[in-house]
C-alpha cells in the first residue's frame, strides 16, 4: 500500500508541474514584452533618436548656413543702399542751404533797385536845380518809398524814446542824470534807430537812458 501511494504523490505533483508551465507559456505569449526585460524602446526615444540624426546630418546644416548667408548679403546690400541715400540726401540739402545763404537776400535787393536809381538822377539834378524845396519833397518820397518796399520785407522800426530800457532790444551808449524820477530807466534819445526783422530783433538800437 505505501508503494502505491508514493506512486500516486509523485503523479500528482508532475501533473501540478506541467499546469504551471502551461500557464507560465501563456503568460509570456500574452505579454510579449515581459519576456528579457523591456527591450523594446518607448516611440518618444526612438522619435527623439531620429531627431539627433536629422540635426546631425551635415546636408542640412550645409542648407541652413547658406540661407543665412543669402539673408546676411541681403540685409547689407539694404544697409549700403540706405547709406547711399542718405549721403546723396545730405549733400543735396547742404547745396541748397548755401544757395540760399548766397542768394537770400535777391528779393530784397531786386525791389530796392527803383529806389537806386531814383537817388542816381536825384544826385545828377543837385548840380543843376534852383528850387531846393522842390529838391527836399524829391528826396523824402525817395526815403518813403524805400521804407515801403522794406517794411513789406518784413523790416519794422523800433519805436524807443519814451519806452523802458530793455537790454533785448536796446543798446545804451549814455546814462543822462539830472532826469525826472518818471523817467528814470526810461530812453530818452534814439542816437541809432533799431529795427525788427520778422519780429526779430535785425539791429540794436542805440539809446541814452536817464538815471
Amino acid at each position: 500500500m505505501n508503494t502505491e501511494e508514493t506512486i500516486k504523490n509523485q503523479e500528482s505533483i508532475s501533473d501540478d508541474n506541467q499546469d504551471t508551465d502551461v500557464k507560465n507559456t501563456q503568460k509570456e505569449t500574452e505579454n510579449p514584452d515581459i519576456q528579457g526585460g523591456q527591450e523594446s524602446d518607448s516611440p518618444s526615444d526612438s522619435e527623439s533618436s531620429e531627431d539627433v540624426k536629422e540635426d546631425d546630418n551635415p546636408e542640412v546644416c550645409e542648407e541652413e548656413s547658406e540661407k543665412l548667408r543669402s539673408e546676411l548679403d541681403e540685409y547689407k546690400d539694404k544697409y549700403l543702399r540706405l547709406m547711399a541715400e542718405f549721403d546723396n540726401y545730405r549733400k543735396r540739402v547742404l547745396k541748397e542751404k548755401s544757395e540760399l545763404i548766397l542768394n537770400g537776400g535777391e528779393k530784397v535787393i531786386s525791389s530796392i533797385l527803383p529806389v537806386l536809381d531814383d537817388i542816381e538822377r536825384a544826385e545828377e539834378s543837385m548840380t543843376t536845380i534852383e528850387d531846393s524845396k522842390s529838391f527836399q519833397e524829391g528826396v523824402s518820397l525817395i526815403f518813403e518809398k524805400l521804407k515801403t518796399i522794406l517794411e513789406k520785407n518784413g523790416l519794422k522800426k523800433m519805436d524807443t524814446v519814451g519806452e523802458q530800457f530793455n537790454v533785448d532790444f536796446h543798446e545804451a551808449i549814455a546814462m543822462v542824470p539830472g532826469q525826472p524820477d518818471e523817467l528814470r530807466g526810461k530812453v530818452i534819445d534814439s542816437v541809432q534807430t533799431g529795427y525788427l526783422l520778422n519780429d526779430k530783433v535785425l539791429r540794436h538800437a542805440k539809446v541814452a537812458v536817464a538815471e
